[in-house]
């Protein structure tokens, strides 16, 4: 299976999946911590999360496959959200936890 393919199955596989440096116990970067900070605030606590760090292919990869240049990246029901400042705005607008309410509530 190649980069591309691969990281279709992980989008795909969770209604959240974070692309982020590190992990959500230990982020390596403040825009990824950040990120982890939203979600858990939105009753998000568990989510499917890569460490883009372990795989320069998979780190690559995800910047081509949502034409974004920058990590972290967020995906909700397999589609691409954006990055911590995108994350940021639809927190604070309301417009985040309107999309993540049905995913909270099924858990």
């Amino acid at each position: 299976m190649d980069v591309q393919q691969q990281i279709h199955q992980t989008v795909t596989q969770s209604p959240v999946v974070l692309f982020m440096k590190g992990t959500p116990q230990f982020p390596q970067c403040g825009f990824s911590s950040r990120v982890v900070q939203i979600l858990k605030a939105c009753g998000v606590n568990e989510f499917a999360s890569v460490n883009v760090l372990a795989d320069e292919g998979i780190r690559q990869g995800i910047k081509d496959y949502a034409n974004w240049p920058t990590i972290p990246q967020l995906y909700i029901n397999g589609e691409f959200i954006g990055g911590a400042d995108i994350a940021a705005e639809m927190y604070a607008s309301g417009e985040l936890q309107q999309l993540l309410e049905p995913i909270v509530k099924s858990v």
